[in-house]
């Protein structure tokens, strides 16, 4: 029986988890406005909110991923080649997206003496290697770090060698990958008050002053991901599946995009994504791996914020670049992106690497990247928004691509 003061919440507790976040987004708008000491005090809503989702997404990828490869039926077809695919061109052709608007809307840039913090990577080749070596990384200390290309890794590893396991340690993997769901469903359930918070302590502590001095690069920044997310992604989603691709995408950026948003970090919007593919019902041996898989090497919202803030910097300093030397910044970028952590901010820190291709000095670039946090608040949501909800967009596309095929091939049958 529902407590008598929860009466009053009840038409809200009846709508979906949509409705619900927005009206949290609302609700923290108002905080705000009307009491901004109030907002501040909400904002822990927030903290708690993300916390939760780092500390299940890794157990969670590691048992799904597990669990799903140990139950893999042979010859069971998964999609993850054509998912990969999707994820190289999409960040390719978002980087394209980027140089293009660079040079139809150059950006001068107000470069003062503020420092970022942080170390930057030296090369692509560095960002490659490190990849590479924390595929190798110590299990233990790869759940506790949120390494997710390690998580995935031993995941594949043990899911392969438990494939010979009996009926009951199978079923037992079952019930614990059933477990850790269930705890994700109920921390889900908590996202409108997650981003309730969220709102409310984003906007009280930083507000939007501070973003008027940067409004030029900001909007080519935001401009350039509106664009991928409107009219670039759609395009790869119908050449891939022959299908109207707008209802899939606003699918995903209703059920990926405005999470990801508030959180600004790819990594704890793994759960958020897994849920939405089971809604969509595709290929849980494929989604399980692509999209912990995407939260790490799908940066199509890097590789832009990359290439701006570069080619912005190189037209602040009267360095002349043409068109096929932009190009190659393109796939530095896309490179770049793919050892982006999935956590808010992490591409500014590779600014200085792709300004390098250009002989800006470390000084200079990380005076740049200290502009890219300021700008920061909304440059990182929206990058976010994109790179997650992209990972759902992509797998969804390679999913059904498969099924056409399939029932092409049944009907000639």
């Amino acid at each position: 029986m529902t407590a008598p003061f929860l009466a009053p919440l009840r038409p809200i507790m009846r709508l979906g988890l949509i409705p619900q976040i927005a009206i949290g987004i609302l609700c923290g708008v108002l905080l705000v406005l009307v009491s901004p000491q109030a907002a501040e005090s909400v904002s822990l809503l927030g903290q708690i909110f993300i916390s939760a989702l780092k500390a299940v997404a890794p157990i969670l990828v590691f048992v799904l991923v597990m669990a799903a490869i140990a139950n893999h039926q042979k010859g069971q077809p998964t999609h993850i080649r054509s998912v990969l695919v999707l994820y190289l061109v999409g960040t390719l052709v978002a980087a394209l997206v980027a140089v293009t608007a660079s040079f139809l809307f150059p950006t001068t840039l107000i470069i003062d003496t503020a420092q970022a913090s942080g170390t930057p990577p030296g090369s692509v080749i560095e960002i490659l290697r490190d990849l590479l070596l924390s595929v190798v990384a110590n299990p233990v200390t790869a759940l506790m770090e949120a390494n997710f290309v390690a998580i995935l890794a031993w995941a594949v590893g043990l899911g392969i060698s438990l494939r010979g396991a009996n009926t009951t340690t199978l079923n037992a993997l079952n019930d614990l990958s059933n477990a850790v769901a269930n705890i994700v469903r109920l921390v889900i359930r908590l996202a409108p008050l997650g981003i309730f918070g969220l709102v409310a302590g984003t906007l009280a502590d930083s507000g939007m002053g501070a973003l008027l001095d940067y409004g030029r690069l900001l909007a080519v920044i935001v401009g350039c991901m509106l664009f991928v997310a409107l009219v670039t992604n759609p395009l790869i989603v119908f050449l891939t599946t022959r299908r109207n691709p707008y209802p899939l995408v606003f699918t995903c950026l209703r059920g990926s995009a405005i999470t990801a948003f508030f959180t600004r970090s790819s990594a704890a919007n793994i759960p958020i994504n897994l849920e939405l593919c089971k809604r969509l019902k595709l290929h849980a041996d494929t989604y399980s791996i692509s999209i912990p898989l995407g939260a790490t090497i799908n940066m199509a919202g890097a590789a832009i914020t990359i290439t701006v803030i570069t080619l912005a910097t190189t037209h602040t300093l009267g360095i002349s670049v043409d068109f096929p030397t932009a190009l190659l910044l393109c796939v530095v970028s896309a490179l770049a992106a793919c050892g982006v952590s999935g956590v808010a901010g992490g591409s500014l820190l590779l600014i200085p690497m792709a300004a390098s291709l250009f002989g800006i000095s470390a000084d200079v670039a990380m005076q740049v990247v200290a502009i890219g946090f300021v700008i920061s608040v909304v440059q990182d949501s929206t990058e976010t928004a994109l790179n997650s909800s992209t990972d759902v967009l992509f797998t969804a596309a390679a999913c059904r691509a498969r099924e056409r095929e399939q029932l092409s091939s049944q009907t000639a049958d």
